[in-house]
């Protein structure tokens, strides 16, 4: 072989592998090269219509999404009161199978396909209905298979169901500002997270476990009937061809490792959540001062949702969730340390924050990778892989803490998981741009 030629097939591969890295840059950033709808037109990327049914999500997202954020006191709450003597592991197991953890993303591996094939209001409908029945039926619960059919199982299908298609609806009306949409409609599951906490607290106390859940039956009922009225897709649907649950998105690189970097985060993002207010407790901390932590921390996610989500729009949704998520990891680590009311209340703030910027902008990337008529199937194949890491997280780091009496182990699991996260966040970057360098 002559020098010329192994020249020429140097130059050759290496312009292959420059157009394969530029395919993927584009594919990831079609957000600002996909040509607009014939009919349609281009995102409208705000309007009266447009915001209305960003808040229509945000209503949705707070009764769903913003009522399960609330686990946490409902955990401290059935430890003490209802399910006593049952392990803290198998009471987080409701928790895990509902919502905040497992059945809000692992519906949406058909439900993605659902809105992808034009249905919204229907299933929302359908769903909204079961989630105020069952709220009503926990009121009668009395023991541990009770809570786990309608609290667990029930209620976290129905939030899934809903959670699905309302991932889909932000990209079809913003494209620029989708980052600002997301946090936008996000922060309903912060008002959620904040307000349902001290509202089942203080309810308890004054009208009755049973009077707490009607009541918050039919904020459900008035939160869901405000998100059936306004949330709507924008574009019609494209018809599909191929099988009704596609795989082949698993076949891009980035995708994958995005889906990988989610299942791991989600083994530990959730597990300070889920026991900031009870370990505070365990440590001499005022039971009726440490449920707020869970509050604390939620309101201060809403600070990082809209931060997140404004930033992103300029930087890229990578660039703002990968700092983020290590400080998450990094607050995960010392937050079993914190023995006092002052840095039980620093972790809450700055955990918060860093949370919610990951949390807000998790569907984000996954929106850039492909087209806007197929985002449903895609964002749902992406929470169907959140699921499993979901479901796991906080049983295991419960189970830890129940073989060792302490939270320092559960802290170093729940840390590392989402230490690792943040690595897979570095190689999804890597794989997108070639580099570390750039809008992602």
């Amino acid at each position: 072989m002559s020098r010329r030629q192994s020249i020429d097939d140097f130059q050759d591969e290496k312009k292959s592998v420059d157009q394969e890295k530029q395919a993927v840059r584009s594919e990831v950033d079609n957000v600002d090269t996909e040509a607009p709808h014939p009919q349609y037109g281009e995102h409208p990327d705000g309007g009266l219509r447009a915001w209305l049914a960003i808040a229509g999500c945000a209503a949705g997202v707070c009764a769903t999404f913003g009522l399960v954020n609330a686990w946490g006191v409902f955990q401290a709450y059935y430890q003490e009161e209802v399910l006593v003597g049952t392990s803290p592991s198998t009471i987080a197991w409701i928790g895990s199978i509902q919502a905040s953890y497992a059945l809000v993303f692992l519906p949406g591996l058909v439900v993605g396909r659902i809105f992808d094939m034009g249905w919204t209001k229907l299933p929302l409908s359908l769903a909204s209905a079961i989630i105020v029945t069952v709220t009503f039926l926990t009121a009668e619960c009395t023991k541990y298979w009770h809570f786990l059919l309608c609290q667990g199982i029930a209620l976290g299908l129905s939030c899934g169901v809903i959670f699905g298609i309302l991932m889909g609806v932000p990209a079809h009306w913003f494209k620029h500002r989708l980052g600002f949409a997301l946090g936008v409609m996000a922060l309903g599951s912060s008002l959620g997270g904040t307000c349902f906490p001290i509202a089942v607290r203080n309810l308890v106390d004054r009208v009755g476990f049973q009077w707490t859940m009607r009541i918050l039956g039919f904020i459900e009922m008035a939160l869901l009937s405000f998100q059936i009225a306004t949330v709507e897709r924008r574009l019609p649907p494209k018809k599909h061809t191929g099988p009704f649950i596609d795989f082949s998105a698993f076949r891009s690189l980035p995708f994958s490792l995005y889906c990988c970097s989610s299942f791991v985060a989600f083994l530990g993002i959730y597990t300070v959540l889920t026991y900031i207010d009870v370990s505070a407790s365990s440590k001499g901390i005022d039971p009726d001062f440490s449920f707020y932590l869970l509050a604390i921390a939620n309101a201060c996610s809403a600070v990082g949702r809209i931060t997140g989500g404004l930033l992103s729009d300029h930087l890229g949704p990578l660039t703002v969730m990968t700092p983020a998520t290590f400080v998450a990891g990094i607050l995960t680590y010392a937050w079993p340390f914190a023995n006092t009311t002052g840095s039980n209340i620093a972790i809450a703030i700055i955990y918060g924050g860093a949370s919610g910027v990951y949390v807000s902008l998790l569907a984000a990337p996954v929106v850039r990778m492909g087209k806007t008529h197929d985002v449903g199937v895609r964002v749902g194949m992406s929470m169907t892989v959140v699921a499993i890491g979901a479901v796991a997280g906080p049983p295991i780091s419960g189970a830890i803490n129940a073989a060792t009496g302490t939270y320092k182990y559960t802290g170093i699991y729940a840390g590392s998981a989402v230490m690792v996260a943040c690595c897979f966040l570095l190689a999804t970057r890597y794989s997108i741009l070639g580099r570390m360098r750039g809008k992602c």
